[in-house]
């Protein structure tokens, strides 16, 4: 099972992250968070399938911090390479996308990223607040 939603801001992605270490029944097979300028692209795979309840319950909690996403061609094409073993910095040079985590939901990359863009920018931009 795959999920794939645009988020808004860094906080959502950190609350998505959070989520998937706080539920158990949640087989997470990986996570990817992709930036944008306008926001965050974020695919959740799940090893196996989930019941119709624990999906609708994990879809309800993701359309509430964002909505389903449908990325342009470019970003599908870097989720496929990461999904098929590209190392991240390829698909980055490959496809032109800011690839800030891929594997295990990590929110240190998160913050990591998100500080290190803020300092080389001088400020804070609302997509990572």
């Amino acid at each position: 099972m795959e999920y794939l939603y645009y988020l808004a801001n860094a906080s959502l992605v950190l609350r998505v992250i959070e989520r998937l270490h706080n539920t158990t029944w949640l087989p997470v097979q990986f996570m990817t968070v992709i930036h944008q300028i306008d926001g965050w692209v974020v695919k959740v795979k799940i090893d196996g399938c989930l019941d119709a309840q624990r999906h609708g319950d994990f879809q309800a909690f993701l359309a509430e911090l964002g909505i389903p996403s449908e990325p342009d061609i470019r970003v599908r094409m870097a989720l496929w390479g990461l999904e098929n073993g590209q190392s991240p910095v390829d698909v980055m040079r490959r496809y032109q996308v800011a690839v800030v985590s891929h594997g295990q939901p990590d929110r240190n990359e998160i913050e990591e990223f998100r500080r290190q863009f803020v300092q080389g920018l001088g400020y804070c931009p609302e997509t990572l607040a």
